[in-house]
């Protein structure tokens, strides 16, 4: 029992360092800078014909004038009718400048070879990704300018939030409760890179809403040493970037935010959670490593409480009061993230959430470390 209440110290101190990094930041807002910065957007995607009308008709809508921004969509070998997609939005926004390009794998990461490929052929000096099943707002690039004006980072990670489709907040049934489910995973998450931002100790960030200059892209010699690992194209840059010491920050903007679709099951979201996680052993920061093998034992430390408690092996009070100690840090970083983005109502979830996720946390950390996942009609062996 002693072991879990250290772990439980340990959980709470690093628990109230994330909710401090994530007051720490400021919530910034655009000003009325000048345009000063161009950006190429790139957008990887494979098999996204359902999804890129969306992401395509947000890009057509962005408020930043067309002569300082370019987008270069890379197709990697697409088995459905995207290229066609794309191709007509090139004829319909004849003003914009849209460039397709196709992706040629040369690695294990083809994700990451798509992003290359793409910078190889970009003419501006900020690039800025973003992922096929996303929406973006109108002043996405207006507020990348106007934050880098201010803080001159060379790289910037920005707020990703679930996409509301019309009639979800009504929905009711299993795919309600595990969107529901997914969205405060997301949330916990986003107060956590943007936590650790804050701190000085930045170790996560993500690709949907990610922007770097492509410069320090090229001196970091992009995702080399990197491309044995199907993920990572925003994390491990993070850490080549910290290495360098450039200067990073974290948009906490809602004129920033990206819009991400919900998976659309539970293997979908157990295989992208798997394929996040197996990048975790690759993480160079020791902040990162202490961050990880926290988390993890709390919550494996809690679902072996749980049987054990079943067995009545040991005492469920100390359990009780750990698993209390726990719902609560969680709920007011959660929170914090949830008022950001404008979704308490997703907070009604959150009870059934708390006591379910130990054990899902615990299934997608033991099985990254010796399974490989598939991921957009592709295998990826450990």
């Amino acid at each position: 029992m002693f072991i879990f209440v250290i772990i439980c110290i340990c959980y709470s101190v690093l628990m109230l360092m994330l909710l401090y990094g994530w007051k720490k930041i400021p919530e910034f807002s655009s000003e009325n800078s000048t345009v000063q910065k161009r950006f190429s957007i790139i957008v990887p995607f494979r098999n996204e014909a359902k999804n890129l009308p969306t992401l395509l008709n947000s890009l057509a809508e962005i408020n930043y004038p067309n002569s300082q921004l370019e987008i270069i969509l890379v197709n990697d070998n697409s088995e459905d009718n995207s290229v066609k997609i794309i191709e007509e939005f090139q004829e319909n926004y004849s003003e914009l400048n849209v460039k397709l390009l196709e992706n040629k794998p040369t690695s294990k990461a083809p994700k990451k070879d798509a992003i290359t490929t793409a910078i190889k052929a970009s003419k501006f000096e900020y690039i800025i990704t973003t992922d096929a099943d996303c929406q973006i707002s109108k002043t996405w690039l207006k507020t990348y300018n106007s934050f880098i004006q201010k803080t001159n980072c060379s790289l910037v990670a920005g707020p990703v939030a679930l996409l509301q489709l019309p009639g979800e907040n009504t929905n009711t049934g299993r795919k309600h409760i595990l969107r529901n489910f997914e969205e405060l995973d997301i949330l916990s998450l986003q107060a956590s890179t943007a936590g650790a931002f804050g701190i000085n100790r930045a170790f996560m960030c993500n690709a949907a809403n990610l922007c770097y200059k492509k410069e320090a892209f090229l001196k970091v010699l992009g995702f080399s040493g990197n491309t044995n690992i199907a993920s990572g194209d925003d994390v491990f840059l993070l850490q080549k970037f910290q290495q360098r010491k450039y200067p990073i920050g974290f948009l906490k903007s809602k004129e920033a935010i990206v819009y991400t679709r919900a998976q659309n099951n539970f293997k979908n979201l157990i295989s992208q959670r798997i394929r996040w996680a197996s990048k975790a052993p690759a993480y160079t920061s020791i902040f990162a490593k202490i961050t990880g093998i926290t988390v993890f034992l709390m919550n494996v430390s809690l679902v072996i409480a749980a049987f054990l408690v079943f067995l009545q092996l040991i005492n469920y009070q100390t359990v009780l009061i750990i698993f209390l100690i726990k719902f609560n840090l969680d709920f007011i970083l959660i929170y914090s993230a949830a008022k950001f983005f404008k979704r308490e109502t997703v907070l009604q979830s959150y009870f059934w959430s708390s006591i379910f996720y130990p054990f899902f946390s615990t299934y997608i950390a033991l099985k990254s470390l010796f399974y490989g996942f598939s991921w957009k009609g592709r295998e990826f062996k450990k």
